[in-house]
């Protein structure tokens, strides 16, 4: 397997949070979505952010800014389907995901998701700590991108429904804090004590 590229999912509402771009509230010295890009870029060949709206104000990142293809925030796995289109027009073989708000993820996300589906020899691996899986962090196969298109356009939005379908391996990561993601202002003011 080729190493993949990464698509950071923020095309989101945020809702609980206000509405807006979680990932351009500041933490720490940056932002929360510049953590992320800073632990997923040297993990991956390339990195592309999914979003929905204005492109232009993720400007300054300098990333492409893909937007959902599925209309009507379909959820997590419509961001999947954008990155898998846009990794199959780089002639890419697989894409690997990450949540905008979630600042802490392991630095071997990518490694540990490429062997958990070699060992498996699966199409999809899916982070997995003790306190159970972490569906928007995958390695997604850009050759099940029209199942899943098919699959969305049938109504389907919970990603763990279609990643059962395939038989996803699962990477195992100890510690349930790496995955902990800013939902609130008061997970924004935890986020800054954990950094």
């Amino acid at each position: 397997m080729k190493q993949p590229l990464g698509v950071i999912l923020a095309g989101g509402q945020a809702t609980r949070m206000g509405g807006g771009d979680k990932g351009l509230l500041a933490l720490g010295n940056g932002t929360i979505l510049g953590h992320v890009i800073d632990r997923l870029a040297p993990q991956v060949t390339g990195v592309a952010l999914n979003a929905n709206g204005d492109p232009t104000r993720f400007a300054t990142l300098g990333l492409p800014v893909i937007s959902d293809t599925i209309d009507g925030f379909a959820g997590p796995l419509s961001g999947v389907l954008a990155g898998l289109d846009w990794a199959a027009a780089q002639g890419a073989t697989h894409i690997v995901t990450a949540a905008a708000d979630t600042p802490f993820f392991p630095c071997d996300l990518v490694p540990q998701l490429m062997l958990a589906a070699e060992n498996a020899v699966a199409d999809i691996a899916l982070a997995h700590t003790p306190g159970g899986r972490h569906p928007t962090f995958g390695l997604w196969p850009v050759a099940l991108r029209d199942d899943l298109r098919a699959a969305l356009n049938d109504g389907l939005r919970k990603v763990v429904l279609w990643t059962d379908r395939h038989g996803a391996a699962q990477a195992h990561f100890p510690d349930d804090a790496a995955f902990f993601n800013v939902n609130t202002p008061d997970d924004l003011a935890k986020a800054q004590a954990m950094l």
